[in-house]
């Protein structure tokens, strides 16, 4: 993937934007900060990038904990997977994690919120690729989940997904706008570097853009989950 840098991402999704008759602003660009070196995040957040999303719980403890005591609304959002142990210093941390994909993780979300008097906004991971080796719930298990987590009082922003590498990803952009449209949801995290504007024209409300805006990551990372 070429690194275009934060204005020019900017700029093409801004361009994305008017093309498919979106409101101007109405995406949130997440720049994709997990593994890269902090002189990299350093200048996107110079260039006034505000939004980040990181993979892994301590690795953003270690990272952002110093740099949001230095640059003022820093948001950042959790786009890996979350294992329950891990789960409270989650929402301590992250303002939304895009990566619920199981009832267990839902209720000790839900009960963290309870304690907290607050939660993160929460979206539904589905596996719209069916792929074994990656998170997210099966979409014929979407529609419980959701209902389920809305029971429990959590903030459903809307749905998340990573299509399959290799595959065009429009025809996983529309199964999760659809499935997000028949649950009264209108967030969905969809779009990575190659895609976003793609994603965009489908309904996109948040994109995942890491590669290009910083470059290359500095070590490879674990199992994808949104750049």
């Amino acid at each position: 993937m070429e690194t275009l840098g934060l204005e020019a991402i900017r700029d093409r999704l801004s361009a994305a934007e008017a093309r498919a008759a979106r409101t101007p602003g109405s995406v949130t660009l997440i720049a994709v900060s997990k593994v890269q070196p902090e002189e990299r995040v350093r200048a996107v957040l110079a260039a006034g990038q505000r939004i980040f999303g990181e993979n892994r719980v301590q690795e953003a403890q270690a990272r952002w904990e110093p740099l949001r005591a230095e640059f003022a609304g820093v948001g950042l959002h959790l786009i890996g997977p979350l294992q329950t142990n891990k789960a409270r210093a989650a929402v301590e941390l992250f303002g939304a994690i895009h990566t619920l994909d199981r009832l267990r993780l839902a209720e000790t979300l839900a009960r963290l919120a309870q304690e907290r008097g607050r939660s993160p906004e929460v979206f539904v991971q589905v596996n719209t690729g069916r792929e074994p080796q990656k998170a997210g719930c099966l979409p014929e298990e979407a529609d419980a989940l959701v209902a389920r987590a809305r029971a429990l009082d959590l903030p459903v922003r809307g749905l998340m997904c990573i299509p399959p590498e290799g595959e065009d990803p429009v025809p996983h952009f529309r199964m999760l706008r659809d499935m997000a449209g028949h649950n009264g949801l209108d967030g969905l995290s969809m779009g990575m570097s190659g895609d976003f504007e793609a994603a965009i024209a489908e309904g996109a409300t948040h994109v995942r853009v890491g590669s290009a805006i910083f470059g290359a990551r500095a070590s490879a990372p674990p199992a994808a989950t949104g750049a």
